[in-house]
């Protein structure tokens, strides 16, 4: 099975639109979305059928047990995160600011505090003919990498027998990219015709490079500034990495996404520009 990961440099792109359509011309049956701070692939592939949902499991919080607690403040005075907050003489752990180092449950003289292990995200598994992982991450969490892992894990484990898998990711160059970009046959990396577009665009080539991924570039609203994109063109043939075409500007792709369409359904110039970069890139993926 071919593994695509579609990326961009930045939100806003245009990444999960692409995916979207791509899915649709596809007919895909191993699908995951791996942008876990905001997925929203599901907005648009919309599946039908009531998710597995479980949690995803964390790192460490401390908890204070209030009828334990003397309220001497030994905890807030050794927290070095801040992480203890104290109203009206009684002491309570922030969940956000905590990294469940443990030594504010050291230093507590009653111990009156534990460490839990924190409930991260949620997971959601959605199956029918084919396999839909996708999962959210919690405020102010980390672990993003690992849960991403387990996204692609999930679809994998449960996928028919298919000739195609189609990953959203997550935006920029951190670890939620990082974790999608390990195993992939081909990254499809969606730009925008702006200098902090190609600047953006250059950091994930970077990174993709790094782990040894064969890349693709797309330009999504190219006539918006057709120097810039000669630019990226520039680019493409200097790195040698894969042009492989460019979306204009279309006033349906906002019409589209507004009622949660696949941009595949409407008849329109993106759409038909579109067409022709899926086709290319699955050439590419199967070379």
């Amino acid at each position: 099975m071919k593994r695509l990961l579609i990326l961009s440099g930045k939100g806003g792109t245009g990444k999960t639109t692409t995916a979207a359509a791509f899915i649709s011309f596809a007919q895909a049956k191993a699908i995951a979305d791996c942008d876990v701070d905001a997925p929203n692939l599901h907005l648009v592939s919309k599946p039908t059928l009531k998710p597995v949902v479980s949690d995803f499991l964390g790192g460490d919080k401390a908890v204070i047990d209030s009828e334990k607690c003397s309220n001497c403040g030994s905890c807030q005075s050794f927290c070095r995160f801040n992480a203890i907050e104290e109203t009206n003489g009684s002491y309570a752990v922030n969940e956000y600011a905590c990294e469940g180092c443990g030594v504010c449950m050291y230093v507590c003289p009653k111990k009156a505090i534990t460490l839990h292990t924190d409930t991260a995200g949620r997971k959601e598994l959605y199956l029918s003919d084919g396999v839909f992982s996708t999962a959210t991450l919690k405020m102010g969490r980390g672990n993003s990498g690992k849960l991403v892992t387990e996204v692609k894990l999930a679809m994998l484990q449960n996928s028919p027998k298919t000739d195609l898998a189609i990953i959203d990711g997550s935006p920029g160059i951190g670890c939620p990219v990082i974790a999608s970009v390990s195993g992939m046959d081909l990254v499809l990396i969606v730009a925008e015709p702006s200098l902090s577009g190609i600047s953006d665009l250059k950091r994930l080539c970077k990174t993709a490079k790094t782990f040894r991924a064969k890349s693709a570039i797309c330009v999504n609203k190219w006539d918006i500034s057709p120097e810039n994109t000669k630019l990226i063109k520039d680019f493409c043939k200097a790195e040698n990495i894969s042009f492989v075409g460019k979306i204009p500007y279309d006033k349906s792709v906002s019409k589209a996404i507004n009622k949660g369409t696949s941009l595949a359904e409407i008849d329109c110039p993106a759409r038909d520009a579109l067409k022709d970069i899926y086709k290319n890139t699955i050439k590419l993926l199967y070379e």
